[in-house]
């Protein structure tokens, strides 16, 4: 049986440690990243070009790159910074790199394939959507005097300092249409990986555009869901690891996770865990996945003998 074709969703440095860890373990990589970012170096280049946010996307590509001296200096070169006072400063050379070839070649996925190209990139990045999006959250008690008031909040860079508790997301506009090449990447998978990162930002917006939603959740592939190390200020703050998933399952009911991956130490109540996981017909696997430096990273070398655990198991 040759190596599984495994699609990863997310974004941002969750998605990044994700990829890190999995080219390392599977030959068929495919990352689908959020486009709904608007802030940053991407925030700029989303408003005054009208193009999708292209952060994401070129921390994925970075992620994919390989340990050999080229991978890593073009690694470093996508993720590179400018400093300086002027106009220039903050925004990143991977983003100027990505939107360059967008203008140049007219064609979101055709651009990343080239930038992939370039850098030698052990897998494939592609846009959840080829249109931007915007995520409007809804949240308990965003003023602390009405704890109980449901209000929205609109914007990535918004819900993520959000006060008060998350409880949902939606996306604008609504009927976008998902990237055609990222749905039939998911339909052709063996496996799917949500997770870890932003849960509300990040992880989550996969599964409220309807057409992705309906090519995870069908077909028979599996899913692994990984949790984070974590709870996250202004996301996730208050929530416990079966929270994420709850919040993943009231989108996402037919959602067939196959595993669920958590660093031993970052939850406070495994058997409590393991009951939940358990109710929704999957396995639990916890694991030493963290940084030793007690940061809430993952370790990407620990993630990717975790992986191939889990790939291997079936």
């Amino acid at each position: 049986m040759g190596s599984p074709k495994v699609v990863a969703l997310g974004g941002g440095h969750g998605l990044h440690a994700s990829l890190s860890a999995m080219r390392h373990v599977v030959e068929d990589l495919t990352a689908i990243v959020t486009v709904a970012d608007d802030g940053g170096s991407s925030g700029r280049l989303r408003s005054e070009f009208g193009v999708l946010p292209p952060g994401d996307l070129r921390m994925a590509l970075a992620a994919l790159c390989g340990d050999d001296e080229w991978g890593q200096t073009w690694a470093r070169l996508m993720q590179h910074r400018f400093q300086g006072s002027g106009e220039m400063r903050g925004h990143s050379l991977g983003n100027l790199l990505i939107v360059g070839l967008w203008e140049l070649l007219g064609n979101h996925v055709t651009a990343l394939e080239w930038v992939s190209r370039l850098l030698g990139a052990q897998g494939r990045v592609l846009p959840v959507a080829t249109t931007p999006m915007d995520i409007t959250a809804t949240v308990r008690g965003a003023d602390p005097r009405l704890p109980d008031e449901i209000t929205k909040v609109r914007g990535q860079v918004a819900v993520a300092r959000a006060p008060g508790v998350l409880l949902g997301i939606e996306l604008e506009p609504p009927d976008a249409p998902a990237c055609a090449e990222a749905v039939e990447a998911v339909r052709e998978a063996d496996w799917v990986v949500l997770g870890p990162g932003s849960w509300f930002s990040s992880v989550l917006p996969h599964l409220v555009l309807p057409e992705l939603r309906e090519a995870v959740c069908g077909g028979g592939r599996r899913v692994i869901v990984v949790l984070n190390l974590a709870e996250q200020k202004g996301e996730t703050l208050g929530y416990l690891p079966e929270d994420l998933l709850a919040v993943l399952l009231n989108h996402a009911p037919e959602l067939p996770v196959h595993t669920v991956l958590a660093d031993h130490r970052a939850v406070p109540d495994p058997e409590l865990l393991e009951q939940v996981v358990r109710g929704m017909g999957a396995q639990l696997v916890l694991a030493d996945i963290a940084e030793d430096d007690g940061s809430p990273r993952h370790d990407h070398e620990k993630l990717a003998a975790a992986y191939a655990r889990i790939l291997g198991d079936v």
